[in-house]
């Protein structure tokens, strides 16, 4: 918010005015202090980052955005008191949270849901892992996919095999997967495309049977459920994004959650440089053996917090976006139940049109958590004259990510097999948007953009 007048300014300070009994006090104390502090932060949010009116036409109609009130503020200022910086107690109670959650073997908090990605396939290509991936191994995945879904194959000298995908299921084909491995794959790797869980009794099933290691991409899918059962609880590991457009939001942010145990302190070590070392930060020999390792061809009591047993990165996040994450945790259930309540909305007023678009497909064992609601127009639909309408009337619109990531132009090249014809692939590149159903968008909002659909086809065809 700008405040462009001085008055505006002594509206806020005479709300928000600080307890001139503490604040003057020369024998104030630190926590009492704070108090203050986070008390007059609260009522910043109050006056700062007050709702604005919905104003049809006028106002954007965000296919995402931050749901947020004063508890991620003083959270966040909290933490900045504490002046922690580095992932610390609000990081711990995090991962905590969220193991218990899906309750995993851990969970690992990263800088954003690509490094998830990355963490996951570091891992498996460690020589720790038994029976881990190694470059030249194939890895099938779907040809509609996130871009850093599939870079970490790339990057790591792996096989990507892609499988088609069809057009109001958006996940992978899982018909066509077992007719696509071949002698050198070695894992599947799937994303929950858009929040539409996968079918995993047929995935989990494949894997077994060809010993392959399964690995779920859920960062569309944070509280989507297979059977009852979490989504990014049926891989021996899955990722989570935290940035903005997600269902939840730590501003840049993401997780791996470990469900296999023989992959826990590896992951681990890649996340923290490859380390061999597990000490917390700003904790010393909790092996009780800090100087009496003998490890790789260094001298007998390398002081362990310098041995590295594997190729690794720093991928941590920041104490203060942990402390924004405890607070978005709270509302994980009331951000998946509105998500879920828009989409409702959206299937009821959109099977009017079934002439003309695609709706969604949800299994019959799938409860989507969404992130957003797709749309594939029939081919008699020019998908860019309905954008531009939809566009021009405020309303925001998004493709469902690479389409067809083998036409992009940075993956034109990369090594592949390609399995059959990606003719449903292709359609969901040219035909398929989505809009949003993120928790901010209003019972107005979401009529609003019916009612401009309704509008559009009925006058624009």
């Amino acid at each position: 918010m700008a405040f462009t007048s001085q008055s505006q300014l002594s509206l806020l300070y005479s709300k928000t005015a600080p307890n001139a009994t503490i604040m003057n006090s020369p024998d104030v104390s630190a926590p009492e202090l704070r108090d203050e502090i986070l008390r007059l932060v609260a009522q910043y949010h109050k006056v700062a980052h007050a709702p604005k009116p919905f104003i049809p036409g006028q106002t954007k109609v965000p296919y995402a955005g931050r749901v947020y009130d004063d508890e991620e503020l003083r959270l966040g200022v909290d933490s900045i008191l504490q002046f922690w910086l580095t992932a610390g107690p609000f990081a711990n109670q995090f991962e905590k949270d969220m193991r218990t959650y899906f309750d995993s073997k851990a969970a690992y908090l990263v800088n954003s849901g690509s490094s998830a990605n990355l963490l996951m396939i570091a891992t498996l290509l460690s020589p720790q892992i038994e029976n881990g991936l190694r470059s030249g191994d194939e890895v099938i995945t779907p040809a509609v996919t996130f871009p850093t879904t599939l870079t970490p194959l790339v990057q790591n000298g792996l096989i990507p095999v892609f499988v088609d995908c069809q057009p109001g299921v958006y996940d992978i084909d899982v018909a066509q997967v077992e007719a696509a491995i071949g002698p050198k794959t070695r894992a599947i790797f799937v994303p929950h495309t858009v929040g539409i869980p996968c079918d995993l009794d047929a995935l989990t099933a494949i894997a077994a049977k060809h010993n392959l290691w399964l690995l779920e991409d859920g960062c569309d899918a944070l509280g989507s459920t297979w059977d009852g059962k979490l989504v990014g609880t049926f891989g021996a590991m899955s990722s989570i994004s935290f940035y903005p457009a997600h269902h939840m939001t730590l501003g840049e942010g993401g997780m791996v959650i470990v469900n296999q145990a023989g992959v826990r302190k590896t992951c681990l070590s890649v996340r923290d440089w490859g380390r061999d070392c597990w000490c917390e930060t700003g904790v010393s020999d909790t092996c009780g053996k800090r100087f009496d390792w003998q490890l790789g061809g260094l001298p007998h009591g390398y002081d362990h917090k310098y041995i590295y047993s594997n190729l690794g990165y720093n991928l941590k996040v920041s104490e203060m976006q942990a402390a924004i994450g405890c607070a978005q945790f709270k509302k994980l259930p009331a951000f998946i139940a509105a998500r879920r309540a828009n989409a409702a909305f959206y299937f009821e007023r959109l099977k009017a049109h079934a002439e003309h678009i695609v709706l969604p497909t949800i299994p019959a064992k799938a409860n989507p958590s969404w992130f957003c609601f797709p749309i594939t127009l029939k081919s008699h639909i020019k998908r860019r004259a309905f954008i531009a309408f939809l566009e021009e009337a405020r309303i925001e619109t998004r493709l469902v990510f690479a389409g067809n990531v083998l036409k992009q132009p940075g993956f034109e090249n990369i090594p592949r097999r390609v399995h059959g014809e990606l003719t449903g692939t292709d359609t969901i590149m040219n035909q398929t948007l989505f809009i949003g159903v993120y928790p901010g968008q209003t019972a107005e909002m979401r009529s609003y953009v019916a009612d401009k659909i309704d509008e559009f086809f009925k006058t624009k065809i």
